[in-house]
């Protein structure tokens, strides 16, 4: 299937500070004009948030579309080339 910017909406990114694959996944979204809404996990709150929403989450980034969890930086790059 060829890209198609409009397969994600509602883009949601929890991501930190100095993590490289956060740049990666921020800029991936820059570059295709896919417009996301970035949470900070180093804020308790967000973190906790996070947590309710993907348990299992260990790494950042933790990517959303749509209330889907898509999962980090590969399994983004991974998913949108399905």
């Amino acid at each position: 299937m060829a890209y198609n910017p409009n397969m994600l909406k509602n883009v949601e990114i929890y991501s930190k500070s100095n993590c490289v694959f956060c740049d990666k996944a921020k800029h991936y979204f820059t570059k295709n004009d896919i417009a996301y809404v970035e949470h900070n996990v180093e804020i308790p709150e967000v973190f906790e948030v996070l947590m309710s929403r993907n348990p299992n989450a260990r790494t950042m980034p933790q990517i959303f579309a749509d209330n889907e969890l898509i999962g980090g930086y590969t399994d983004l790059i991974e998913w949108v080339e399905k």
